[in-house]
Order: C-alpha cells, then structure tokens, then sequence
C-alpha cells in the first residue's frame, strides 16, 4: 500500500517509542481498519509475541492511569490504542545505564485518527483521559504477574512531563496517587 493508505510510523522522542497510524476505508456505512498485523508491524517495532489484551474505561476526562510498570522477568512491551475518546499517552524511559533515562515522550491518542502508540519492556507507562468515556486497549508482551507491578508517581517534578491537565483538575486512584516520586524510583 502506498500513499494515503500507507501504515505511518514515525519515533517520538526516545526512538524506540513509537507512533503507528493504519489506514482506514471509508464507505457509506463508516470504515474499515487493520488495527495489527504481526508481519506489517515487526519491521518497525521487532517481532513480538503480543500475549494479552487489556482494556480500561474512564469516566471522567482528565483521569490519570500510570505510570506503571512490570519488572523483569515480566516486563511488558505496550500497543495501546483509544476505541472512545482520546488519551495523551506517556512513555518514561526507565532502563538502568540508558542515555534517556528518566527522559519521556508523549502522544496524542484519539478513537477519531487511531493512532497507536507503540512503548518497548524497560519503560514506564501512564496516559491522561482528554475526553469523558474514554476507553482504551493495549495489547502486552507479557502476562500480568501482581508481583511484578509498579508504579511511579505521575507528576514526579524530575520528570518534567507535560500534561494538558494541574494536578489538582485530575482523578487519580489512591494507588497512583501514593506512588514513588521518580527520584527515589529503584529500577528493576
């Protein structure tokens, strides 16, 4: 495929995190859209075993989710995409030794566009709900393992991540909310 029809990726700003925005075919009854193809997207993101889905309704615009994390042996690499709404989905570099530690990256996410955003094991995730009813979906290279979870707090000052809403305008659960400020973040 060419042209309009064309699969875009392009690399935000730490190369790795990636941003992926499949063609859609309109016709008189809506469109039709490819959302994953393990061929199609392993020349750009490798070939990964994607072995869950998960999904995630907010209520409520400004709702913060993140930034979360699975430590090794379970890491998890992210495909996350908006069936409702729209997200500005975060990715912090959280790899020991990387010339973008703590460095972040940043996209707007939209059911109306379908762009996804694509983030590798080693790096934290969170998002914020720009519309009420948002529902997102993410596929994981990884199973969820409870042991394995973490989380750093969302607007950890060192970070200096740029969000479209004030702490105080947001909802956020008392999980994320009590979560480690990045400068005392132990990465696995």
């Amino acid at each position: 495929m060419s042209g309009a029809n064309a699969m875009q990726v392009s690399s935000l700003s730490l190369p790795e995190v990636k941003l992926i925005t499949m063609p859609r075919y309109p016709d008189g009854r809506g469109y039709f859209t490819e959302t994953y193809s393990r061929a199609r997207f392993a020349p750009h993101i490798g070939d990964i075993g994607f072995v869950q889905d998960n999904q995630s309704y907010s209520a409520k615009a400004f709702t913060v989710r993140g930034l979360h994390f699975q430590a090794p042996p379970h890491a998890q690499a992210k495909l996350v995409r908006v069936l409702s709404g729209a997200v500005w989905d975060v990715a912090v570099d959280a790899r020991k030794g990387s010339p973008t530690y703590g460095h972040w990256a940043g996209a707007h996410l939209s059911a109306d566009i379908g762009e996804q955003m694509f983030i590798p094991e080693g790096f934290l995730h969170g998002f914020m709900t720009l519309a009420p009813d948002t529902v997102i979906t993410y596929k994981v290279s990884s199973y969820y393992q409870p042991g394995s979870e973490g989380s750093v707090h969302w607007a950890s000052p060192e970070l200096a991540i740029t969000w479209p809403a004030t702490p105080l305008d947001v909802t956020v659960s008392e999980k994320d909310a009590g979560a480690v400020a990045f400068e005392r973040f132990n990465s696995p």
